[in-house]
């Protein structure tokens, strides 16, 4: 007979258990650490992507025997030196103009409250009017016009009107709180430059020490196929940020022109305010459009029209054009995940979440593409920084 065999205990084992749990727990911890540092984060990050574009400046340097430090000092102060050379060309007339646009929207805002009284008075007439007109009696209709024309008058009465201006005031106020909330403090903006800067100097100063830093995560086995994801995220990332840079530039300069040629106040800050939002796709150009239709109103509603035109052709331009001369081989987000994603984003993380939205998404799309998509679903994708370029 033979001997019998003690059945196996079900479940897992208490080292399991505890190993399972510690890895919970670090986790969790880690989730806290990056919600309450997560300014500090989206910084380093923000560090990281100057840094991969700074390391193709750097390599180049080096071909002619310049330390890679060194390089890298060499084109910060270039390219600082180069704004604040513009700087000082430029910014009595750009902090003139900004100041203009600052002290003549409230202008704006009480011509568009005029109008839309005016606007709504008549149309509430209007509307009585084809009311009346329904009924069974002309002096039904003639009483009820009279009636439509005193709801008017009383449509201008101080009391009885909507203070639009008070109403936007308050809107734009809590907008810009929202919107600059990591901006509130001189400390805050210089900190958090310093930061970056130093983040893109060491990354480009020695890339590889970090790469390799990275590649202990994972194992043997799979450290060559890591390091092809990694290059190639990189390397979408720099020709996204270049790309980007070079498309702020024209359309600052073509939007200054354009709103110089129509005679509008302001039209560098306009212009410039325009190639700063360009940064944030889809939504940054409608943002840069609502100060200078502010601006137009005190020349009239046909400055506005002209304003909305110019700025719809401009955008046109750029999609039509721009776009497929600088992002032919850039990141391929579908316009309904990237304003999805921009939106959540800025709802956590703030204006900088905004910022960072399309760069973060694409740091996590292009390793779904080729991890999952190509190597798991078998389906041929394309992602642009596969080539090494």
């Amino acid at each position: 007979m033979s001997p019998r065999v003690k059945p196996s205990s079900p479940g897992w084992p208490s080292r399991d258990i505890l190993r399972a749990a510690a890895i919970v727990a670090a986790v969790y911890v880690a989730l806290r650490l990056l919600w309450v540092g997560h300014d500090v984060v989206l910084i380093g990050f923000f560090g990281v992507l100057l840094g991969i574009v700074l390391t193709a400046g750097v390599d180049r340097l080096e071909r002619f025997r310049i330390p890679r430090g060194i390089g890298a000092v060499l084109i910060l102060l270039l390219f600082f030196g180069t704004l604040t050379g513009i700087g000082f060309v430029a910014a009595p007339q750009v902090s003139r103009q900004m100041g203009e646009v600052r002290r003549q929207l409230p202008q704006s805002i009480d011509r568009l409250e005029r109008w839309i009284q005016r606007r709504g008075g008549d149309v509430a007439a209007l509307v009585n009017a084809a009311d009346t007109s329904l009924g069974a009696g002309s002096e039904k209709a003639d009483t009820s016009r009279r009636q439509g024309a005193q709801g008017r008058d009383t449509t201008a009465q101080p009391g009885q009107q909507v203070d639009l201006r008070r109403s936007l005031n308050q809107q734009l106020a809590a907008a810009a709180k929202n919107f600059f909330s990591f901006f509130s403090s001189t400390v805050a903006v210089l900190g958090g430059m310093i930061i970056m800067l130093f983040v893109a100097i060491f990354v480009a100063v020695d890339p590889g020490m970090y790469h390799r830093g990275l590649m202990h995560l994972f194992p043997h086995s799979a450290r060559g196929r890591a390091g092809e994801v990694l290059s190639a995220t990189a390397t979408t990332l720099r020709r996204w940020l270049l790309m980007q840079m070079i498309g702020m530039l024209v359309i600052g300069v073509v939007t200054t022109i354009a709103l110089m040629l129509l005679g509008i106040k302001g039209a560098i800050a306009l212009g410039i305010i325009a190639a700063i939002l360009e940064f944030i796709p889809y939504v940054g150009p409608i943002l840069s459009a609502v100060p200078a239709v502010g601006m137009a109103l005190l020349d009239g509603p046909e400055k506005v029209v002209y304003v909305l035109l110019a700025y719809t052709a401009i955008q046109q331009l750029e999609g039509v054009v721009l776009q497929p001369l600088l992002m032919k081989e850039g990141l391929e987000l579908p316009p309904v995940m990237t304003i999805l994603g921009q939106a959540l984003f800025s709802l956590v993380f703030g204006f900088l979440g905004l910022l960072l939205a399309v760069p973060l998404m694409a740091s996590v799309l292009v390793p779904v593409k080729l991890l999952y998509v190509r190597d798991v679903v078998g389906d041929e994708v394309t992602v642009p920084g596969e080539d090494g370029g």
